[in-house]
């Protein structure tokens, strides 16, 4: 007789919050003003997904993977000069 096993999920189940693509759930997405960003880094060290990155030899210094980000608004709030908001995601 052939048996098959049958495995059962103990515990919770996750993926890495920043490894799932977004896809279209998110309500809203950061936008830079770059005329008035440091290029600090503040936001980049802070982003709990790890999708910005900050090139300082670009006027549009920050770049935002915007396949992972989540919206969550951390680099809004973290921003010493405010100079990123969160927009109505566009569809």
């Amino acid at each position: 007789m052939k048996t098959t096993r049958k495995f059962k999920v103990m515990g919770p189940v996750a993926i890495q919050f920043g490894a799932a693509t977004t896809g279209n759930w998110r309500l809203e997405r950061p936008q830079v003003d770059f005329s008035r960003c440091t290029k600090c880094r503040t936001c980049e060290l802070h982003c709990p997904t790890n999708v910005m990155e900050i090139k300082k030899d670009q006027e549009e210094c920050v770049v935002i993977n915007f396949d992972y980000c989540k919206g969550c608004g951390v680099c809004t709030n973290v921003c010493p000069v405010q100079c990123i908001s969160l927009v109505e995601e566009r569809r």
